[in-house]
């Protein structure tokens, strides 16, 4: 189990924090990333509607777009980007886009070479956001946890240009500290699977305390088709969700995202149907109570699941010293 003593975030803070969505305007001003609290997903994108999809999220109003070389669509959803860009008449600078280094090109003579394939890809000159997808390198088919100098080469690409910030995504208490110790540049960000079903407070807190933003991936749980979804049941289908729905008049989808972007975190859920982006896009209009986020934090009295850990499968030790490790 992963604890720390943290100084309790004010209402008034998350507060201003979520309403902050309701124009899309960036997160913050001082010295955090200027990252958009409601961003789309492109994990599981299938490439056939890829490109009408991200357009059609620009269009609906998304300003963060969140990929990564591993998910093999970069290409079609830089065709989105751009046809998304032109329907609406928007400008590059409007629009936050954020993708992340596979885990076989951790060595740094590799660094730049996927960063520079991601924006011809992109069709791009900058990233706002790179992010180390894994502590995890992958060389001759085994993986092992490395993470130190793929940093200090993504450090020499933030003072390049080609980015404006660097993070990581899914590093443990302990990784993180030791990056941060070893390195002039902390991370900007942190990408990692958090939901109702897995909320990660203290992780949360310690990120806030540290100045890095959080971004939560599968933000709606097990609605997501890669993972399992019966055990245990869709957050979406769940009593204490439905109910809140109902009261406020929105989804069980907006209430769920709704509850994550009160938390201070960005979320980035994946659609692949118009009505469904659209629906996505709407939850800045879902307003929810205190009471609301107490019932859906009770959620983890009942469950605590990841859902996304291939540990077991790439031979190496994920997320250790965290709640559900």
């Amino acid at each position: 189990m992963f604890f720390l003593t943290v100084t309790t975030v004010s209402i008034v803070a998350l507060i201003n924090l979520a309403a902050s969505i309701d124009s899309q305007i960036p997160l913050a001003e001082d010295g955090t990333p200027r990252i958009p609290l409601l961003g789309f997903g492109t994990w599981n994108l299938n490439r056939s509607n890829a490109s009408e999809a991200v357009s059609a999220a620009i269009q609906a109003g998304y300003r963060h777009i969140d990929g990564a070389a591993g998910y093999a669509n970069q290409d079609v959803v830089g065709k989105g980007i751009a046809d998304g860009l032109k329907k609406t008449g928007l400008n590059r600078s409007d629009i936050w886009v954020t993708s992340k280094l596979r885990n076989e090109h951790h060595s740094p003579a590799k660094v730049s070479e996927d960063l520079e394939t991601t924006l011809s890809d992109f069709g791009l000159e900058h990233l706002d956001l790179y992010l180390m997808h894994w502590p995890v390198a992958k060389s001759n088919g085994k993986s092992y946890i490395e993470y130190l100098d793929t940093w200090y080469a993504m450090e020499k690409l933030l003072k390049a240009g080609k980015t404006r910030h660097i993070g990581v995504s899914n590093f443990s208490p302990a990784q993180l500290n030791d990056l941060i110790a070893h390195s002039d540049t902390k991370p900007a960000v942190h990408q990692f699977e958090t939901h109702p079903y897995l909320q990660q407070r203290e992780w949360l807190h310690w990120h806030q305390q540290h100045g890095i933003h959080v971004t939560a991936y599968s933000p709606l749980g097990n609605l997501n088709p890669a993972y399992d979804s019966l055990s245990p049941p869709l957050l979406v289908k769940t009593d204490a969700v439905q109910s809140i729905a109902e009261k406020r008049g929105c989804t069980p989808a907006q209430v769920i995202l709704k509850w994550g972007i009160s938390r201070g975190t960005s979320v980035i859920p994946k659609a692949s149907k118009l009505n469904h982006i659209r629906e996505n896009y709407r939850t800045i209009e879902c307003e929810i109570l205190d009471k609301d986020r107490a019932q859906i934090n009770n959620l983890e009295k009942v469950y605590v699941k990841r859902f996304n850990n291939p540990s077991e499968m790439w031979g190496v030790p994920l997320y250790e010293g965290l709640e559900d490790s």
